[in-house]
């Protein structure tokens, strides 16, 4: 029979024998638990992150080995963002911020599986990912990074390769991420307040003016009546 290979995305040190684990490993003749445990320990360091796993199993000796992947580029920087998901409306909501020494760990984390052939052309590719998920880098829109980047801006932090912040850093986007925090939680009251008041509205005829001393909302009166009436007093007149 052989060996077969289950690719599969997990949760870092969350897998369970639900989907799409368990079903995947059904009737291979292998003990579901022991893949859950084993998965489980070895991706314990990516806890809340999306990670590629790899289930061999050998369907003869009904025995099976786990080979672990790299997250995702968009993981890891979620994760250094300190953020549980990327930005549905990166131009309306911006869920966190970065600097780049935090696309500098990233980039050299993940250099194998990104285009650029330098650093500096690494950290401009994760640089667009983060714009497209709402994350700010250096306090600004990570396209003015790249022109800042472009223009030799961050040519020594880039040559020194530095992946952790300094004091300053630290205490610089500790304030950041906090005012960004508040302001992503007005926008999303905002889209409640919104969401909540449109069925009502919903109900009115779209465009129709309310009649004279109606309440606000309602819909204004039919005119099919007054063009029958019309119509009505036409005839008379002709005969």
């Amino acid at each position: 029979m052989g060996k077969e290979t289950i690719s599969l995305m997990v949760k870092g040190g969350a897998a369970t024998a639900g989907p799409p684990l368990g079903p995947a490993l059904g009737g291979k003749g292998i003990n579901v638990g022991q893949v859950v445990a084993q998965i489980n320990e070895k991706t314990s360091a990516m806890k809340g992150m999306d990670v590629p796993v790899k289930v061999i199993v050998d369907l003869d000796a009904k025995a099976f080995e786990i080979t672990v992947g790299l997250p995702p580029a968009s993981a890891l920087l979620l994760k250094e963002a300190n953020a549980e998901k990327g930005s549905g409306a990166a131009g309306i909501k911006i869920v966190s911020a970065l600097k780049i020494p935090h696309l500098i760990k990233v980039a050299k984390i993940k250099a194998d599986a990104l285009t650029g052939k330098t650093l500096k052309e690494k950290v401009k590719e994760l640089l667009g990912t983060c714009k497209s998920m709402g994350i700010k880098v250096e306090g600004k829109d990570p396209r003015d990074v790249i022109k800042e980047i472009n223009a030799g801006t961050y040519d020594k932090v880039l040559k020194e390769e530095r992946t952790e912040l300094t004091p300053e850093e630290k205490e610089t986007l500790d304030i950041e991420r906090s005012a960004l925090k508040e302001e992503l939680a007005k926008v999303e009251a905002a889209e409640k307040a919104a969401a909540e008041v449109a069925p009502a509205d919903a109900t009115a005829t779209p465009g129709a003016a309310p009649a004279p001393g109606a309440p606000a909302g309602a819909a204004a009166p039919s005119k099919q009546p007054m063009a029958k009436e019309e119509k009505v007093k036409k005839r008379a007149q002709m005969r």
